[in-house]
């Protein structure tokens, strides 16, 4: 267990050294919550103010629903993925020696526009699958749904890098993310959750620090600002958080296709650690 924290941490660090070098990486997740904060509101406020979320609640979904759901997955997955390619677009830039834009991003992106939205399709369709395998299946139903999608996660786990650097479709980027998956994966992931950890932790961390505030402001009968003050850090904190995780994860996950596809990560990343991360499969 120490093991896996350490290299994660590892993980971390050389995320945060590419990351340092192009600061407006961090530009791609936030366009993505916006985008996609948009797209929540556009979709579901009609919803609730049609009153269909009490009618959801007591005779569960239609068919009328579903098609709704499955539209808004469409939508949902074009965005995650046009701006995460973007992202690993241009950390693949920076992996390979050059000095990436924002602007480089999103070319990178729009070059693949019409494969990301075939992909967006495909995983759309997992999606709603899943969600009547858990909806109509009960207990057993989630048990189902949970594995299936453990299961397509981990062979997508690189569509993104391949869909950014390789000129192919979105059925053949899944074979190829398998492809590489298989050569450096060996009986079990170590680290391909670590940077999610190391700031879940660091999440923990800051709530638990806010908590203890609020107890103390309580103790000595402080203000109620100070509760508000508490709950706003508390509320960016979060926000800053996942916001630099999710930038650290596409730079890794552009560091590790790197990795797969050439033996080679560039000089921010030690090729041990993420040997580490993902063991190398024996032949």
């Amino acid at each position: 267990m120490s093991n896996a924290i350490g290299n994660s941490w590892n993980l971390v660090k050389s995320s945060a050294k590419v990351l340092s070098q192009d600061k407006e990486l961090a530009l791609f997740p936030v366009i993505s919550s916006i985008a996609m904060a948009i797209l929540t509101v556009v979709f579901f406020l009609p919803f609730v103010f049609a009153g269909a979320i009490d009618s959801i609640s007591q005779n569960g979904l239609n068919w009328v629903h579903y098609v709704i759901l499955f539209t808004f997955y469409i939508f949902q997955y074009f965005i995650i993925v046009y701006c995460n390619t973007a992202l690993v677009g241009a950390a693949l830039i920076r992996l390979r020696g050059g000095d990436p834009s924002v602007k480089d991003g999103f070319n990178t992106a729009n070059k693949r526009f019409g494969k990301i939205f075939l992909y967006a399709l495909i995983s759309a369709t997992v999606g709603v699958i899943l969600s009547l395998i858990r909806d109509q299946g009960k207990n057993i139903g989630k048990v189902i749904s949970s594995i299936i999608g453990f299961v397509w996660n981990i062979a997508t786990f690189l569509v993104v890098p391949v869909l950014a650097a390789e000129d192919i479709g979105p059925i053949d980027a899944i074979k190829r993310s398998v492809e590489y998956m298989k050569r450096t994966w060996g009986e079990q992931l170590v680290g391909s959750y670590g940077i999610g950890i190391v700031f879940n932790l660091i999440g923990f961390l800051v709530f638990l620090a806010c908590v203890a505030g609020a107890f103390l402001a309580y103790y000595f009968s402080l203000a109620v600002w100070v509760y508000i003050g508490l709950g706003a850090f508390l509320i960016l904190a979060i926000m800053v958080i996942a916001l630099i995780s999710s930038t650290l994860n596409g730079i890794y996950t552009a560091a590790l296709y790197q990795f797969a596809s050439t033996g080679e990560a560039g000089i921010f990343y030690d090729p041990a650690v993420l040997q580490g991360a993902f063991k190398i499969k024996s032949n």
